[in-house]
């Protein structure tokens, strides 16, 4: 874990209420870090509906596979969670680890293997001592408590400078509801879903496909729109669980997407993921700067999104951000090196809101001085405008430090 705590932290943590129908607790399993806790344990003391998301790599870590596994049956009692050590091309032996950890899990909570679900994040190729967890487990399971959100969200840690989490509130049919989220991230973060983990808990009685449907739109405008260095992890993982405790005030399950009751649950949902994404980007390794990159009037959505992400994950773009340089050629280079449609000569660029290109060229009126103050900011929004069409999207990211490679020259020593 870092020393210093990033500069684009938050200056507060919000009051995590307590959740009905799961409990939490750490311990310190000593899997790779001395005298911190390394392992959470959520309980689900009765059945809760759920819906997952999981990386795009072609080389999943165990534990991925595992999920993937039992989320059609729908429901979970029981989430292991561990840092340190990825259990990630560890071959036989991961599957192994995951298999012996669930059983750990369901005999410590009670439950079926098929109920358990598992997420490990930290150093790929090393085996995992499963062994570990069993010892753990059952005491987790007995001093469980519902108010430990921001402990959780510690546990789960690797390369972060901060613990990260959320919660809102929202009604279903006059009934009102709260969610709940912890995430955690740093580096090796381009989420098609990056070492990217977050679990996020409503009350709510929502059914787990209705679930799924919500989790899986909610999670492009989010996690899937910020990069920290255009790498995709083994192991990303973001599960979204519904206890159903709402139903004791009356209310009514959702069985349907369409249901309009949903539609305020379904904003805060979203906000939270997107509020959730963000702290992951702000504690990007060795960050020192926050970049908002919007691209409008490319041909479609998609391809806006495509040109943003080019821009967001160009190291040279990065390390202008770092150096405050506004360097809107860089801006230039990584738009048409995106692959979409874009016309140089239609091309309008804006830092914050100078503007310091149009009609591809540099604008009349570019001051150099304007550009620059933006530049120093913590937050850099940048917007590019390809000028053919109404697509549109926005992507964050972070700057490209000397930081980051000290991080990351040597994280496995």
């Amino acid at each position: 874990m870092s020393a210093s705590v990033s500069p684009l932290a938050p200056k507060s943590y919000p009051e995590m209420p307590s959740l009905r129908g799961v409990r939490m607790a750490t311990a310190a399993a000593g899997i790779k870090y001395k005298n911190r806790t390394d392992v959470l344990l959520m309980v689900f003391d009765r059945p809760a509906a759920v819906a997952g998301v999981f990386t795009r790599s072609k080389c999943p870590s165990a534990p991925v596979d595992f999920c993937r596994a039992n989320l059609p049956h729908g429901v979970a009692r029981a989430v292991v969670v561990n840092s340190g050590n990825a259990n990630a091309f560890t071959g036989m032996k991961g599957k192994a680890a995951t298999a012996l950890t669930a059983k750990s899990a369901a005999e410590a909570v009670g439950c079926g293997e098929n109920e358990v679900y598992l997420a490990s994040t930290g150093v790929i190729g090393e085996p995992l001592d499963a062994t570990k967890f069993s010892g753990v487990l059952g005491d987790m399971n007995r001093t469980a408590t519902g108010d430990f959100w921001q402990e959780a969200a510690r546990a789960i840690m690797t390369t972060d400078t901060y613990p990260k989490v959320a919660t809102r509130t929202a009604e279903i049919g006059g009934v009102k509801v709260t969610i709940n989220g912890i995430a955690k991230g740093a580096g090796m973060i381009a989420p098609d879903m990056a070492t990217m983990l977050s679990f996020v808990v409503t009350d709510a009685d929502i059914a787990p496909a209705v679930l799924q449907n919500l989790l899986s739109a909610g999670v492009e405008p989010s996690f899937n729109s910020m990069t920290v260095d255009s790498d995709t992890s083994t192991s990303d993982t973001l599960m979204l669980f519904a206890t159903g405790a709402a139903a004791g005030d009356g209310q009514a399950r959702v069985e349907s997407e369409d249901d309009p009751r949903l539609d305020g649950f379904r904003s805060a949902l979203n906000d939270l993921l997107k509020n959730l994404a963000t702290q992951v980007a702000r504690d990007g390794e060795g960050a020192t700067k926050m970049l908002e990159i919007t691209v409008t009037g490319a041909e479609s959505d998609a391809a806006a999104k495509t040109i943003a992400l080019s821009i967001a994950n160009s190291p040279l773009v990065k390390t202008a951000a770092a150096g405050e340089d506004a360097n809107w050629g860089r801006i230039v280079m990584a738009v048409g090196k995106a692959g979409e449609a874009a016309d140089r000569d239609r091309l309008a660029i804006w830092f914050g809101d100078v503007r310091v290109a149009v009609n591809g060229e540099r604008d009349p009126d570019y001051s150099e001085e304007a550009a620059s103050n933006v530049m120093k900011r913590q937050d850099i929004p940048v917007r590019v405008d390809i000028g053919l069409g109404n697509g549109r999207a926005t992507v964050w990211t972070c700057d490209l430090t000397k930081e980051y490679v000290a991080i990351n020259g040597d994280y496995r020593s």
